[in-house]
């Protein structure tokens, strides 16, 4: 038997989008403050630096959790899963800012040669790229223009999460449970993903 989905008000969606982008930048505004006042510890660009990465593939993985909290527990989100998308291209945004003008100091010559040479930046990259043009695209206007091609173009989100897993995996010189655990959920999510698909294709 099919799960009802439960649907939130739609008098409060707009309060609740609003709140969802405020608490979910909070994070950003604290770090930057702690940035700031020197409480981010012996290093603090490095952590700043990862700390909004990080935040970037927290909120990328909670949008990737809307549809398969729809569909196994009828939990009804789809009208919040664009701020939450939105909320990793800013903080990936923000986590590429910080290594362009912290970590490298706008030089350009270590920059060409962080993004041609290290793997690791190339994935981080990669990522940015397509979570920029899923941010560029969600809105109705790009939806309405795109037609079948904007479904298309944002299953691409589950590219951008592979490689924003393997960036973060990467970042480190050691291979750490913390990073091993986000990279299994992105590949659980994808891989309800795919079990979907084949049951379609399949029906």
């Amino acid at each position: 038997m099919a799960t009802r989905p439960v649907r939130l008000s739609r008098r409060s969606a707009g309060r609740v989008r609003l709140a969802l982008y405020g608490v979910g930048l909070a994070p950003a505004a604290v770090s930057f403050v702690q940035g700031a006042t020197d409480h981010l510890g012996a290093d603090p660009v490095n952590t700043f630096e990862r700390t909004l990465g990080l935040w970037a593939l927290r909120f990328l993985i909670l949008s990737l959790c809307v549809t398969p909290l729809r569909n196994l527990a009828g939990v009804d989100l789809l009208r919040y899963r664009r701020a939450l998308g939105l909320l990793a291209f800013w903080y990936a945004l923000f986590h590429l800012s910080a290594y362009v003008a912290l970590d490298q100091g706008f030089d350009a010559r270590a920059l060409l040669a962080d993004v041609t040479g290290r793997p690791f930046i190339i994935l981080g990259m990669a990522a940015f790229v397509i979570l920029a043009a899923l941010a560029a695209t969600s809105n109705a206007r790009a939806i309405r223009r795109l037609g079948r091609r904007w479904k298309a173009l944002h299953r691409w989100v589950y590219v951008a999460a592979i490689c924003a897993a393997i960036h973060f995996i990467l970042s480190f010189k050691v291979i750490r449970a913390e990073t091993l655990l986000y990279a299994l959920v992105v590949a659980g999510l994808l891989a309800v993903r795919l079990r979907r698909a084949a049951r379609r294709r399949a029906a």
